[in-house]
C-alpha cells in the first residue's frame, strides 16, 4: 500500500507518520528504552502495566515501538536493529514526534575489552567512534592515511548513568554473580567486522586495531555499534521554537504503512522548528547506555543462550526502573490527551 508523502525534507505521511519508524505524535513517550532486537523489546514489554493496554506498532522499515506505562509512568520500548544509520533514524524521527525532554537508555550487547566475564553489565561514561577510512588503500595497503579513524569522546548523561547503575544494582537477583561496571569508555564501530578488528577474507588491515584502541583510549571497556551516535546526537540537539504547521502539497508516494496493535494516537504533530533565541532552560535529549557483555574479545569467550535470557530479563526491568524514577519537569512532558498512554 502506498501513502502520500507531504515533505521531501522531513518526510511524513498524510496522517503525519514519520518515514521510517512509522510513528506519529502521541505514540512515543518522553522516556525510551532502545534495543536492537524485537525479541528483546517484547521481553521488556512484559513488565509494562496491563492498563492502558500497551500500544505496539511495526513499521515496514523494520522498527518496532511498544508504548505503555510502567508502574504508572509512560515509557516506550523501541527496537531499531543495528548500527549508526538506524540509531540516526530513531533519534531524529522520535524527536520530531515529541514535545519536551527525550530521555533515552540504550540496552544492548557488546564485546568486552577488559577482564570481566561474559554476562557482565557495563555502564559507560563516554564513547568514541571507530570508522573505516575510505581514503586508505585497502587493496594495495600502501597509504599515507591510517586504515581507521577514532573520534574524540562524547559523554553520556552523568545523572542518567548513575540512575542506571543504582537501578541495576537493586534489580540484580541475590543469586546472580553479575558484575556491574561503571566509569568506563565505549567504542562504537561502523562495522561488526572490519572496524572491530575481526578477521575475514577481506583485506581490512585491522590486525592491530584492538591493541591500538586499548593503547590510545584510557578506561576503554566495550566495543559495539550504536552508543556513540546516540550520545553524539543527544549532545548536539538544542530545542527550537515551534512554528505553526503549514499545508504542504504531496510530493511523492512510498510504502510506509505501519502495522498497529490497536487504536493509534489522535494527537496532531508537534509544530515545525526554528532556532530558539535562548535554549538554556528548554527541553533536551538526555542519553546513556548499559551494555551486556556477550563476548570477551581477549579471551574469546561467548555468552550462552541461558545467560542471555536471564540477563535480559532483570536488566530490562532495571532499565525500566531507572527511567521511571528519572525526573522530568512537568512542563517538559508530552501531553497525555489523545496519546496511546492516556489514562481514561
Amino acid at each position: 500500500m502506498k501513502d502520500v508523502i507531504l515533505d521531501a525534507n522531513f518526510p511524513r505521511t498524510a496522517d503525519q507518520r514519520v518515514y521510517h519508524l512509522g510513528l506519529r505524535a502521541g505514540e512515543v513517550a518522553n522516556r525510551i528504552v532502545t534495543v536492537g532486537s524485537p525479541s528483546r523489546a517484547h521481553g521488556i514489554a512484559l513488565f509494562l502495566d496491563d492498563v492502558p493496554k500497551p500500544f505496539e506498532i511495526s513499521s515496514e522499515r523494520g522498527f518496532l515501538t511498544i508504548t505503555g506505562r510502567y508502574k504508572g509512568v509512560p515509557i516506550s520500548i523501541i527496537s531499531i536493529g543495528m548500527g549508526y544509520p538506524n540509531m540516526d533514524f530513531f533519534v531524529r524521527e522520535a524527536r520530531e514526534c515529541l514535545n519536551g525532554d527525550m530521555v533515552v537508555i540504550r540496552l544492548g550487547s557488546c564485546g568486552s575489552l577488559i577482564g570481566v566475564p561474559v554476562g557482565s553489565l557495563v555502564v559507560p561514561k563516554a564513547s568514541i567512534a571507530v570508522s573505516r577510512n575510505y581514503d586508505f588503500d585497502f587493496v594495495g595497503g600502501k597509504s599515507a592515511e591510517p586504515p581507521y579513524r577514532y573520534s574524540k569522546p562524547v559523554s553520556a548523561d552523568a545523572a542518567l548513568s548513575l540512575a542506571i547503575r543504582e537501578a541495576l544494582s537493586s534489580a540484580c537477583p541475590d543469586s546472580s554473580k553479575t558484575t556491574i561496571v561503571g566509569d568506563t569508555v565505549n567504542a562504537s564501530a561502523d562495522s561488526f567486522y572490519s572496524s572491530q578488528g575481526r578477521q575475514t577474507s577481506f583485506p581490512d588491515h585491522n590486525e592491530h586495531l584492538i591493541e591500538h584502541l586499548q593503547n590510545s583510549t584510557e578506561n576503554l571497556a566495550t566495543l559495539e555499534m550504536e552508543t556513540f551516535h546516540l550520545l553524539h546526537l543527544a549532545a548536539s540537539w538544542r530545542d527550537r521554537e515551534r512554528l505553526p504547521q503549514a499545508a504542504v502539497p504531496p510530493l511523492t508516494t512510498t510504502a510506509v504503512t505501519p502495522t498497529t496493535s490497536h487504536v493509534p494516537s489522535t494527537q496532531p504533530p508537534p509544530p515545525s522548528l526554528k532556532p530558539a533565541k535562548d535554549d538554556t532552560l528548554g527541553p533536551r535529549i538526555r542519553a546513556a547506555a548499559v551494555h551486556m557483555v556477550f563476548a570477551n574479545r581477549t579471551s574469546q569467550d561467548f555468552i550462552t543462550p541461558a545467560q542471555v535470557a536471564e540477563l535480559e530479563a532483570w536488566s530490562g526491568r532495571g532499565v525500566l526502573d531507572a527511567l521511571r524514577g528519572f525526573e522530568i519537569p512537568s512542563e517538559h512532558l508530552h501531553n497525555d490527551v489523545g496519546s496511546v498512554w492516556e489514562s481514561k
